[in-house]
């Protein structure tokens, strides 16, 4: 089998920004002191590069397509029963569980950017819009944020060991493909990475953001009180 182009430059991209903008929100929020700022502002980035990916799901190079790597229930379970074989077919894309993770976790830390828009530190800093909810969304949007996190960090372990499991026992180097993109497969490579078109979405994704940070947010919520 050949070394064929799979992965293209924004996927691996978004990748990689994706996971240094974690590590900075993890550091933001629990060991760095007074950085809450920082981390409301990777947490725009972050929500500006998940919206990019699923832009990019729709759009993108073959392999990056939601359509390639979402498949059938049975499929899935077909594929699980080869999933401590040495010898199983190794997937030119995402394979059909992995798959399905990958939309698990752009769903789960979705709900935590979104969430932390509705956040405060109790101090200085408000998400952009936490003065115009209500108390119960306040608290709501509190609670899914801080559970969350906690799931976010048990899949991103269980992401991790995998991609270690696949490394050492079936001997598929998944982090060095992300790196250069290719992967030894029979299957053609993509044509293109639509640099243009990943250029125009980020584009599209910087207006959409700061749209939803700045200008979106409607007035603070005031409590009625009766005498």
């Amino acid at each position: 089998m050949e070394r064929r182009l799979v992965w293209d430059l924004p996927t691996r991209l978004f990748h990689w920004l994706l996971v240094a903008s974690l590590i900075v929100q993890y550091l933001t929020a629990t060991w760095i002191e007074n950085a809450m700022q920082w981390h409301f502002y990777c947490g725009y980035f972050t929500l500006g590069l998940l919206v990019f990916r699923l832009l990019w799901g729709l759009v993108g190079p073959t392999y990056a397509r939601f359509t390639h790597f979402l498949t059938s229930p049975a499929t899935v379970l077909n594929y699980n029963k080869t999933l401590f074989s040495r010898h199983s077919v190794a997937y030119t894309g995402h394979n059909p569980l992995g798959g399905y993770v990958v939309v698990l976790m752009l769903t789960m830390l979705i709900t935590q950017a979104v969430s932390g828009l509705f956040m405060t530190d109790d101090i200085f800093m408000e998400g952009p819009w936490y003065a115009s909810a209500s108390q119960s969304v306040q608290n709501w949007m509190n609670t899914l944020h801080r559970t969350g996190f906690n799931w976010l960090l048990a899949i991103i372990a269980l992401h991790i060991t995998a991609v270690i499991f696949y490394a050492i026992f079936k001997k598929q180097p998944l982090t060095s493909a992300m790196l250069h993109g290719k992967k030894s497969t029979k299957k053609p490579a993509i044509r293109s990475s639509k640099l243009w078109l990943a250029a125009f979405l980020v584009v599209v994704t910087a207006i959409l953001i700061y749209y939803l940070v700045v200008i979106a947010p409607p007035a603070p919520v005031t409590e009625e009180v009766y005498y």
